[in-house]
C-alpha cells in the first residue's frame, strides 16, 4: 500500500513539475549565459514550504497515515522538487561565466528553501495551536 501511494503521488508530483516548469519558462530572464533557473528555484521553494508544513502538521496531529504521508511527502513532494535539476543549472551558468547569476541562484535555493521549511512548520504548528484554542473554547461553552 506505501509503495503503491508513493508511486502515485510521484506520478503527480511530477506532472505537477512539469506542467509548472512549463508555466513558469515564460516569466525567465537572460543571463547571458542562458536563462536565469527561475522555474525551478520557485518550484524548489513551493516544494520546501510544503514538505515542511506536511510534515510538521502530521507530526503534531498523527492522524495522517503513512501511506498518504509518505505518497504525498516522498511521492509527490520529492518528485515536484529536484535537486538533480537545481545542479545541472547551476553548473551551466558557471560554464557559461554567470557567476553572480550561478552564486544567487545557490544561495536563493538553500537559504531560501531552509527559511520556507521553517515557515511552513511554523504555520503548521500556529494551525494546531488555533484548532486547540478553538476546541478548548467549544468545550467549556
Amino acid at each position: 500500500m506505501v509503495m503503491l501511494a508513493v508511486a502515485a503521488g510521484g506520478l503527480i508530483g511530477a506532472l505537477l513539475r512539469f506542467w509548472t516548469g512549463e508555466w513558469l519558462q515564460s516569466f525567465s530572464w537572460n543571463t547571458g549565459a542562458g536563462s536565469y533557473p527561475l522555474g525551478t528555484l520557485i518550484i524548489n521553494l513551493t516544494g520546501c514550504f510544503i514538505l515542511g508544513w506536511l510534515l510538521s502538521s502530521a507530526a503534531v496531529r498523527r492522524r495522517l497515515p503513512e501511506p498518504v504521508r509518505l505518497g504525498i511527502g516522498t511521492g509527490m513532494i520529492g518528485s515536484f522538487t529536484t535537486f538533480s535539476t537545481f545542479s545541472v543549472e547551476t553548473l551551466a551558468l558557471v560554464n557559461g561565466g554567470a557567476w553572480l547569476s550561478a552564486a544567487s541562484y545557490v544561495l536563493a535555493s538553500l537559504t531560501g528553501g531552509w527559511a520556507l521549511a521553517v515557515c511552513g512548520a511554523h504555520i503548521a504548528r500556529m494551525q494546531d495551536r488555533m484548532r486547540e484554542t478553538r476546541a478548548a473554547k467549544e468545550r467549556r461553552a
